[in-house]
């Protein structure tokens, strides 16, 4: 087998952590998107990667789910400036994620192994970040653009030749439920910036994952906890 040549830059120690004040920690913005490239768009794995590099050059930490595709790339564009990236991948160990999913390990520093499947995984890598970046994708994006519509986390959809955005302008406008926290965007440094900053004004605030916004509850009481 022929030596793998990397890039100096995907082995290097990550840089630039982006900490927010009061021990917030370090924002983590997750990228969302088709993990199979027929569905993208031609322009679009350039998109991801410019995407990623501006996550790394805000400090920001990349989420992604471990696999191929939009996100893959993304991570890639982490990884050119030096960036840290996070997979939440549906395995339960490496094995299962190489030989069972057939998902990547490159441009990762971390694999969370969650075990829970392609809809569990979604849902812990949406949960675990700060924000969502929603590029070109299919059931799998759309299942996390729901995850996040639901917590009312800081979204980002960015829009290009693909249908991706187009559709979700459709899903919100049926959904009949208000969400200031979602932003649509073409420039994928305005689209980080204006997501971190989002961030940045909520911290503190209690983001209550439980509560869906639907002016009633499981209790019959207008309680915010759904038993």
């Amino acid at each position: 087998m022929a030596k793998r040549i990397l890039h100096p830059n995907h082995t290097a120690v990550p840089l630039n952590f982006c900490r927010l004040p009061d021990g917030y920690g370090v924002v983590k913005i997750c990228v969302s998107g088709s993990a199979d490239t027929k569905y993208s768009g031609l322009d679009s794995f350039e998109r991801a990667k410019e995407l990623g590099r501006e996550i790394a050059k805000h400090g920001a930490i990349i989420t992604t789910g471990a696999t191929t595709g939009f996100p893959m790339y993304s991570a890639m564009g982490v990884k050119d400036e030096c960036g840290f990236s996070i997979g939440f991948s549906p395995a339960a160990n490496e094995g299962e994620h190489i030989e069972t999913y057939k998902l990547p390990l490159d441009y990762m520093d971390v694999v969370v192994y969650t075990g829970f499947g392609y809809s569990g995984r979604d849902l812990l890598l949406v949960r675990s970040s700060d924000a969502v970046i929603i590029g070109p994708g299919r059931i799998g994006t759309l299942n996390e653009f729901s995850v996040a519509f639901e917590d009312r986390k800081p979204t980002g959809i960015l829009e290009g030749s693909w249908e991706t955005d187009e559709i979700l302008k459709h899903v919100i406008d049926a959904a009949h439920r208000p969400n200031p926290n979602i932003i649509f965007d073409s420039d994928p440094k305005a689209i980080v910036e204006r997501l971190i900053e989002m961030v940045d004004k909520q911290k503190g605030k209690d983001q209550l994952a439980y509560n869906n916004h639907d002016g009633w509850s499981a209790t019959g009481k207008n309680s915010e906890v759904i038993l």
